[in-house]
């Protein structure tokens, strides 16, 4: 079970050994599992986790479709648009459709829309994990795009030592402990051992050496 003032800990020694910057470095953790067998495919994580304090990132976020979801789109000033016309042009180049893939984090999309982007998309997007979120006509997305970009991917593929970004040297000590105890719990939840499961974390800024949590 986390403990988060070492957790609190753990976040101040690492701040306080990296390397003096005049810039804000991201501040990651390192997960490391064991006695759990990743060639399953039910043991591998593929989690949303909402940080409670954002990770201190811009996400990127593109939303597909036509008409309503575009408006809402722009007024949510999401990273990029794509119309289903442009699906299918990307869907035959391939070097731009990965680019594309690999750039933003989140993708929403029409459930009218989906077909077309399983087809000229899925090659790309699947692979990584970023299939887009169905969205039916007439839902909001606004409210989903503002969870999303304080939101983390956690996605361990057959790997048992996964790491992600849980928040940046500009922040709060207790915030970036607040989001890594939201992180762990949520792995430990869906671990078939939980807590056993885990052999160790490390907590690590961008240039600075890594801090076991303890």
């Amino acid at each position: 079970m986390v403990d988060r003032a070492k957790i609190l800990d753990a976040v101040k020694t690492a701040i306080e050994k990296a390397p003096k910057r005049k810039f804000s470095e991201s501040i990651d953790i390192t997960i490391n599992l064991k006695n759990i067998d990743m060639a399953q495919p039910k043991n591998r994580i593929d989690e949303t986790v909402l940080l409670p304090h954002g990770s201190g990132e811009n996400v990127g976020i593109c939303v597909i479709g036509k008409g309503d979801i575009v408006t809402q789109a722009k007024d949510a000033k999401v990273d990029l648009i794509i119309g289903p016309e442009e699906v299918e042009r990307l869907g035959g180049a391939p070097r731009e459709a990965r680019k594309v893939a690999g750039k933003y984090r989140y993708f929403l999309a029409e459930t009218a829309v989906m077909p077309q982007v399983g087809r000229y998309l899925g090659p790309r997007l699947g692979p990584r994990g970023r299939m887009p979120m169905p969205i039916p006509g007439g839902q909001d997305i606004r409210p989903i795009v503002e969870r999303l970009r304080n939101s983390v991917k956690i996605r361990t593929k057959d790997k048992t030592v996964f790491s992600m970004k849980v928040g940046s040297t500009a922040m709060k000590p207790e915030q970036v402990a607040e989001n890594i105890e939201t992180v762990v719990k949520r792995v430990e939840s869906v671990l078939e051992q939980g807590p056993l499961n885990v052999r160790s974390v490390f907590v690590k800024t961008t240039m600075g050496p890594s801090v076991r949590l303890e």
